[in-house]
C-alpha cells in the first residue's frame, strides 16, 4: 500500500522539474521570446557548462569502494537478457534487422538516471535511493554508452560498406573469361574479406571521436577519479573548488527541463511515429526493461529496498544521451522519445515519475548537429 506521505515527497520532489519545462515550453509556443537558434544557443550552454558540472557534482561524491556491486551486476544481466533476447529474434524472424536490435536495446536498457532518478529515487527510498541511481549512472556513461556508440558505428559502417557494394557492382559490366567464368564474383568476395577488418578500425576510431567531443563523458571520468583518490586517501574538495562546480552544478535538472520544454514547443505533432511504434516504444521502456532488471536482480539475490530501487530506476524515462545518438545516426530517433507523454499519466497510477516527452523539433534542418548534444 503506498503512503500518502510518500506520495507527496515524490510530488514536492518532481513539481519544480514540471515548472522549468512548462516555463521552457511556454516561452517559446506562447511568449515567443525565443527563436530556433536562440534555442540552439541554450541547448549548447546545456549541454557543454551546465550538464557536466552537474554530472561531476554527482560522480564525485560516490564513494567506488563501497559500491553495490551485486545491484550494478544485476543491472549487467538484464542487458544481456535483453541482449539474447534480440538477437534471437533478429536471427528467427523474418522482418527484424540490425538497426531495429540497436534502437530496441536502447529503449529497453538507457535510462535517465540523473535528471530524473536522482530527485525521484531520492524522495522515495532516501540518500540509499540516490546513492544507487547515481552509481548505475557512472556506469552507463563509462561503460554502456561507449558499447551503445560502436553499435551504432558499426551499423553506419556496414550499411555504407553495403552501398559502396552495390554502387560499384551497378555500373560494372559482366567480365567473362573464356572458359565461361565471372572473375568479378572473386574480387567482390576479396574486398568483402578485406572491407571487414577496416570497418572494425574505423569504427573504434569514430567511436573515439564521439567520447572525445562529449563533454559528460570527461566529467563522468574525472569525477569517478577524483571519487577514487579522495576515498582511497579521505581528503575533502577545496571549497573554492566545490563551490565552482555547485554554482553551475545546481542548475542542471531546471535548465535540462527547461531545453525539453523548448524542445516539446519547436514540435506541432504530437505523435511524429506513428500509434503502433509509440505503443512498441513504451512496452520495451515500461514493460520489458523492468521485467529484464527484476530477472536479473532476483537471480542474483536483491532483496527488498534494493530490488524495489533497481525495478524503479529501469522504468525511469529513456535516457536523452541514447536519443540525441540515434538522432544523429539517423536511427529510428522519432520513436525514442514519443512515449514520454502518455507515459506520464500512467506514471501517477503507478507512482513512478514520468516528465513530458522530449518532442523532436520539426525544423531539424534548422539545427545543427551538435545542438541535440545534452548528455544525461
Amino acid at each position: 500500500m503506498i503512503e500518502l506521505g510518500n506520495i507527496y515527497k515524490v510530488v514536492v520532489a518532481m513539481t519544480p522539474l514540471y515548472v522549468a519545462l512548462v516555463l521552457g515550453y511556454s516561452s517559446v509556443r506562447w511568449w515567443r521570446m525565443f527563436k530556433p537558434d536562440q534555442c540552439d544557443a541554450i541547448n549548447r550552454f546545456n549541454c557543454y557548462f551546465i550538464i557536466p558540472f552537474f554530472t561531476f557534482q554527482f560522480t564525485s561524491g560516490v564513494d567506488p569502494y563501497a559500491m553495490n556491486f551485486r545491484f550494478l551486476a544485476g543491472d549487467v544481466v538484464a542487458k544481456a537478457i535483453a541482449a539474447t533476447a534480440l538477437a534471437l529474434w533478429a536471427k528467427f524472424a523474418k522482418k527484424s534487422s540490425f538497426a531495429w536490435v540497436i534502437t530496441s536495446f536502447n529503449l529497453s536498457s538507457f535510462n535517465n538516471t540523473l535528471v530524473v532518478g536522482v530527485p525521484l529515487l531520492k524522495a522515495m527510498y532516501g540518500a540509499a535511493g540516490e546513492d544507487l541511481v547515481v552509481q548505475s549512472s557512472v556506469i552507463q556513461s563509462l561503460v554502456w554508452f561507449p558499447i551503445l556508440l560502436f553499435m551504432l558505428e558499426f551499423w553506419r559502417a556496414s550499411s555504407c560498406s553495403s552501398n559502396d557494394v552495390v554502387e560499384e557492382e551497378k555500373p560494372q559490366p559482366i567480365s567473362m573469361d573464356a572458359d565461361g567464368s565471372n572473375n568479378a564474383i572473386v574480387v567482390v568476395v576479396d574486398g568483402g574479406a578485406a572491407v571487414a577488418p577496416l570497418n572494425l578500425r574505423s569504427t573504434m576510431k569514430q567511436v573515439g571521436a564521439k567520447l572525445g567531443k562529449n563533454p559528460n563523458c570527461y566529467a563522468c571520468a574525472l569525477g569517478f577519479i577524483w571519487a577514487l583518490l579522495a576515498k582511497r586517501w579521505d581528503f575533502e574538495m577545496p571549497s573554492i573548488m566545490e563551490g565552482s562546480i555547485l554554482i553551475m552544478g545546481k542548475a542542471g535538472s531546471g535548465v535540462a527541463m527547461f531545453s525539453m520544454g523548448l524542445f516539446m514547443a519547436l514540435q506541432e505533432k504530437v505523435i511524429a511515429c506513428g500509434v503502433r511504434l509509440t505503443i512498441y516504444s513504451m512496452v520495451l521502456r515500461f514493460v520489458g526493461g523492468p521485467l529484464c532488471t527484476s530477472v536479473g536482480s532476483i537471480a542474483l539475490g536483491l532483496r527488498s529496498n534494493t530490488l524495489r530501487i533497481a525495478i524503479v530506476q529501469a522504468a525511469l524515462p529513456q535516457a536523452i544521451a541514447s536519443f540525441v545518438f540515434a538522432k544523429e545516426y539517423g536511427l529510428h530517433a522519432n520513436g525514442h522519445f514519443w512515449h514520454y507523454r502518455i507515459s506520464s499519466s500512467i506514471d501517477h497510477v503507478l507512482r513512478h515519475f514520468r516528465y513530458a516527452p522530449l518532442m523532436i523539433p520539426k525544423q531539424v534542418e534548422e539545427f545543427s548537429p551538435n545542438k541535440l548534444e545534452i548528455n544525461l
